[in-house]
């Protein structure tokens, strides 16, 4: 299915191109979200006249994500979690925690924006992490999950 994006997503494409996905992403996600519209001339017609006003909300939301990342640069946190004498946590520490520990010493997150490619963690340590701000603003920060 042809779409026409009406915001940047990353690995996808810019705003106003003309991408192929396949029929569910556009029907569950893209649609719903209005992160996209379908690829006809009618919809073209009507992006053509939104381009300006869409421009501008997407330079905004990017400033918007630049000035959050500034302030989280060089971040470090500590999670305090129960752990077996092992170094193994009873339990996990996922996204949702640690978008509330970083709401709570700097700047409000969302889960979704927490990226944590080998999944939950499950054990003491020192992690690096990516927050994914928006499609061109990504920003590490450190954790550190300690006993309890």
């Amino acid at each position: 299915m042809n779409v026409i994006l009406l915001e940047p997503f990353a690995n996808l494409g810019d705003l106003g191109e003309e991408v192929t996905v396949k029929t569910g992403f556009a029907r569950n996600y893209l649609f719903p979200q209005g992160k996209a519209v379908r690829a006809t001339a009618a919809n073209r017609a009507v992006f053509e006249g939104r381009r300006a006003e869409l421009e501008r909300a997407a330079n905004e939301q990017l400033a918007e994500a630049q000035a959050r990342a500034e302030k989280l640069v060089d971040l470090s946190v500590t999670f305090v979690a129960k752990a077996g004498e092992e170094g193994k946590l009873y339990g996990s520490v996922g996204t949702q925690d640690i978008a509330d520990l970083v709401t709570a010493q700097a700047i409000e997150i969302n889960k979704s924006e927490v990226k944590l490619p080998e999944g939950v963690i499950r054990s003491i340590g020192e992690y690096e992490l990516d927050l994914q701000l928006h499609s061109e603003v990504t920003v590490s920060i450190k954790l550190a999950v300690v006993p309890e």
